[in-house]
């Protein structure tokens, strides 16, 4: 008789994995509402929508900038709280999922490099890298509780660390313009928090808030993504273990931003990033070796990568696999990692910057590819599941 292991869920997981579900229902929605009017009478007044200014700015440049800004934020939340306390805080747990992103990131980036490499389209080998963890996560709620507890876990750490991987790439490979007082100066502000919470020992949350804006406006001027101030800033709010659920000032913003993010900020970026002009050629526009890379790269790429990695990397004793889990579980995984959507969609605005043809086939792409590793992952974890239910 084989013991099974079930992980224990956290009340702030369990919160989290719960609210993804209906995030990526809404998510969905959007999509679809902004295609629909995209390809509507009403396109110029919705483009005309996102593209009107506002402080100098486009409406569509303060979504991908600023509140995309707070995305990344959250983003760096969770990732502190899975160093502290979560699935990455043992570093033995931590290695899996962290080897597996490795996979999950560098196969699809190399399946885009090899059908681009030296052709303008080059620039979109960071777009299959990213898995949107709304969507991952929300597919995996549907298929309901026979779900291993740990593969909840592994999921949402493997999302965590890829988000992590695609942050990197955006801040070596996608910067533009480059002013190295700015970084200096937005560097200076982000050591002048570290200060206030290792040193000064400050648990008010204000002072971290009104350095991050003057951090988030430094970094802008500077050329690199402005989003990754939000990172930084996450990692200078101070977070305490032992108060985790109630004081930690870290896990007060994370509370705070969890449902904002999910069902505003998230939305709102699809809706102005997703209204896709489908003309009569679009077929013509998947077949181009970018479309091709982009699809490829998630639907093949992450699970290849994935499951690839993690076997090696189980084989040599590095790591190990959770008890309820089976490779199969893994592989499933994989496919969900092909969901690039929110992340992939954000690369491809900083890739091919005024290019609105490429961009228009590369979003196309994304959709494609994201909707079959998400029906992919349902329909082969549903599988899995009746068959373990089968042979209990």
């Amino acid at each position: 008789m084989t013991n099974t292991k079930t992980a224990a869920l956290s009340k702030t997981f369990t919160a989290f994995f719960e609210s993804e579900k209906s995030s990526g229902i809404l998510l969905i929605v959007c999509t679809l509402i902004s295609l629909a009017i995209a390809n509507s009478a009403l396109e110029p007044a919705y483009r005309g929508l996102w593209q009107s200014y506002l402080a100098g700015l486009s409406v569509e440049h303060w979504v991908n900038d600023a509140l995309m800004a707070v995305f990344f934020l959250f983003v760096g939340l969770e990732l502190e709280r899975e160093l502290y306390v979560g699935e990455l805080s043992n570093f033995r747990n931590a290695l899996l999922p962290i080897v597996a992103a490795v996979g999950g990131i560098f196969v699809p980036a190399l399946i885009h490099f090899g059908l681009n490499a030296g052709t303008p389209t080059q620039m979109g080998i960071g777009i299959p890298m990213a898995t949107d963890i709304a969507f991952a996560l929300g597919v995996l709620a549907l298929l309901g509780s026979r779900i291993p507890a740990s593969l909840k876990i592994f999921l949402t750490a493997l999302a965590v660390m890829d988000d992590l991987g695609a942050i990197i790439v955006i801040a070596v490979f996608y910067t533009a313009q480059f002013s190295l007082a700015h970084l200096l100066g937005a560097l200076a502000v982000f050591a002048a928090l570290l200060a206030l919470n290792r040193v000064f020992r400050v648990m008010a949350l204000w002072p971290y808030l009104l350095g991050g804006a003057l951090m988030w406006f430094l970094m802008y001027k500077s050329g690199v993504h402005a989003t990754i101030a939000g990172v930084l800033l996450a990692f200078a709010i101070p977070f305490s273990a032992k108060a985790e659920d109630e004081h930690s000032p870290s896990h007060r913003l994370e509370h705070f931003l969890h449902k904002p993010v999910a069902f505003i900020i998230l939305p709102i970026f699809a809706l102005a990033n997703t209204g896709i002009v489908i003309g009569s050629g679009w077929q013509n526009d998947l077949l181009s070796t970018n479309s091709a890379g982009i699809i490829a790269g998630l639907i093949l790429g992450k699970p290849l990568g994935i499951t690839l990695l993690s076997l090696l990397a189980v084989s040599i004793g590095l790591c190990r696999l959770p008890g309820d889990l089976q490779w199969r579980h893994i592989f499933g995984a994989g496919l969900l990692g092909g969901i690039g959507f929110t992340m992939s969609i954000f690369i491809t605005n900083l890739a091919f910057a005024g290019n609105v043809e490429v961009i228009n086939a590369s979003k196309m792409a994304i959709l494609l590819a994201s909707f079959t590793a998400g029906l992919l992952g349902f329909v082969w974890l549903r599988l899995c599941r009746q068959t373990t239910a089968a042979s209990a």
